[in-house]
């Protein structure tokens, strides 16, 4: 069964965007001083900006996607930098497609 923060995080159209985006980082993002796109994941502030919302907003989402594993957060300096999990949504999937 797919817990209830997942079917949360996941139904949010940003939510799903920021999801997209962080699968292919460097197609989607610019360059980043203090962290590498693949390996530290994307700023915080980037994925505001992409998404046209206040850094607060863009964080509560990210957290959200936190919560339910589909992210996880490395801080760096004093950014906070999010890559997929990717271990974890393929396990989802997985339910998925075994409870459906």
């Amino acid at each position: 069964m797919i817990p209830v923060d997942v079917m949360r995080a996941l139904a949010s159209e940003r939510r799903l965007l920021i999801l997209e985006w962080l699968k292919d980082p460097v197609a989607h993002f610019p360059p980043q001083t203090d962290g590498d796109l693949v390996e530290d994941g994307v700023c915080s502030v980037f994925i505001a900006t992409k998404l046209g919302l206040t850094q607060p907003s863009a964080t509560g989402h990210l957290k959200i996607l936190e919560r339910a594993g589909l992210v996880r957060a490395r801080r760096v300096r004093q950014w906070v930098f999010y890559r997929r999990d990717e271990e974890r949504i393929a396990q989802i999937k997985r339910s998925l497609e075994s409870d459906l």
